[in-house]
């Protein structure tokens, strides 16, 4: 009888970790996460986390699932406790690190201290402990201090997005972290933004032909992903804790509080605020896929459990699936955004979205009712603006002042002929009509 019990206690105690890793390690969240891993919260709940947080102390979130679960088994088995059944979202075991450590098997620069780290980015300490310092009060007079450009821009679904681009050296620092590490780091493979050979089209086309296709945005991707999650991903890689604090500090931004706006969402404020991943930075794009790493595992793994395919770009998720996926969609989302807020995202309800077969399902602006496709109206925007280039010049219709509209153009008819070769043949033969030597 022992052998099941105790494998009982290794799954709960697997669970547990799961939810506990998503929380901010205090005493109250770990128990509100026995809860939510039961049906209610066991009455041993509280000694167990109590115990918990004395073994790891200010290091629990140096932890990894694995050693969490370890540790949380043991406390189980001293304390002979019965344990419940088990209520919990599908979650597969995530990839181990090889013997050898992630380091060599990734081939990584062994940075092993802050001097060889400053040495690696050609950088004097000095100035590494400059750039890495984000706690620095910023005000209108101090700009010639800061690290960052800020400039607001809107979103096409209505607001303002604050854009924070790094100043010339400090983003040379942050491109040397990106090519000599993150790139050569490995996202999950529903991770279909900003990596090499994948597209919005990529991202589409798995959910072409479906019954149902699901689409939901993740509020404020970036700001929301904080300065310990970072740093937590350095360590998990392989690098010291000295090294990996300088090099998430590198990768964070606060905002000064002049750049913030009245009337601003409260909670995007405070991210902005704190030490978070700065859109515009050519570091936050890797970043973000990787720390993303759980939420697609874990939405992977409930996709497949009710028949669906799951492929993110960027903030944007996009599911889809046949006639049992159709059956659960409408109660589907829910699970996703519980999901998300677990892992420490917040989905935008305001732009879920449940497209069946028979309405136009459209997922990054890519029509997959039956093949990803152009949509029709962007494709007539085109053919017009081109149109109007043939006959009144091209200067006539760059409204938006591109600086090489010719380049724009020709981007635009590359993007509709992967999705719809015939329709480009028109648009190209539209092009190569432009007079271009006439503005």
């Amino acid at each position: 009888m022992e052998a099941p019990l105790l494998n009982t206690r290794k799954l709960a105690a697997l669970a547990l970790a799961d939810m506990m890793l998503a929380t901010d390690g205090s005493l109250e969240q770990l128990v509100a996460a026995c809860q939510r891993v039961f049906d209610l919260a066991p009455p041993w709940a509280p000694r167990i986390c109590r115990a918990l947080a004395k073994r790891t102390g200010d290091n629990f979130h140096y932890f990894n699932r694995q050693e969490l679960a370890d540790i949380l088994a043991q406390l189980l088995q001293r304390a002979s406790v019965a344990i419940p059944p088990l209520r919990r979202y599908c979650v597969e075991p995530p990839v181990r690190p090889p013997q050898a450590g992630w380091l060599q098997a990734l081939a990584l620069p062994e940075l092993a201290t802050t001097g060889v780290l400053a040495a690696w980015l050609e950088e004097p300490v000095g100035a590494l402990e400059w750039f890495a310092d984000q706690w620095r009060p910023g005000s209108a007079g101090q700009a010639r201090l800061q690290h960052y450009h800020y400039r607001w821009v809107p979103k096409r679904s209505g607001g303002q997005r604050l854009i924070e681009i790094p100043k010339q050296r400090l983003r040379r620092i942050q491109h040397r972290i990106l090519r000599g590490i993150l790139d050569l780091v490995p996202p999950h493979p529903s991770a279909h933004g900003f990596r090499r050979g994948r597209s919005s089209i990529t991202h589409a086309a798995p959910h072409a032909g479906q019954h149902a296709v699901v689409r939901m945005d993740l509020k404020d991707f970036f700001p929301r992903i904080q300065y310990s999650r970072l740093h937590a991903l350095f360590e998990k890689l392989g690098y010291p804790a000295s090294v990996a604090g300088v090099l998430a500090r590198l990768c964070v931004n606060r905002a000064p509080q002049e750049v913030l706006r009245l009337g601003q969402d409260w909670a995007e404020r405070q991210a902005l605020k704190s030490p978070h991943l700065p859109q515009g930075s050519p570091c936050s794009p890797a970043l973000a896929n990787l720390c993303a790493y759980r939420l697609d595992m874990r939405l992977e793994a409930l996709s497949r459990s009710v028949g669906a395919t799951y492929t993110r770009y960027a903030d944007d998720l996009a599911f889809s699936g046949g006639p049992e996926f159709a059956r659960s969609a409408e109660r589907f989302h829910i699970q996703v955004a519980a999901i998300a807020l677990e892992e420490g995202f917040r989905v935008n309800t305001r732009k879920t979205k449940l497209m069946r077969a028979g309405m136009r399902q459209q997922v990054t602006g890519v029509v997959v009712n039956r093949h990803p496709n152009l949509a029709r109206g962007e494709y007539d925007r085109l053919k017009a603006t081109l149109t109007n280039c043939v006959r009144h010049g091209p200067a006539s219709q760059n409204r938006a002042q591109h600086p090489d509209f010719q380049a724009y153009l020709a981007g635009r008819i590359s993007y509709a002929r992967a999705l719809n070769p015939s329709r480009a043949i028109r648009l190209q033969a539209l092009f190569e009509a432009i007079r271009w030597e006439i503005h």
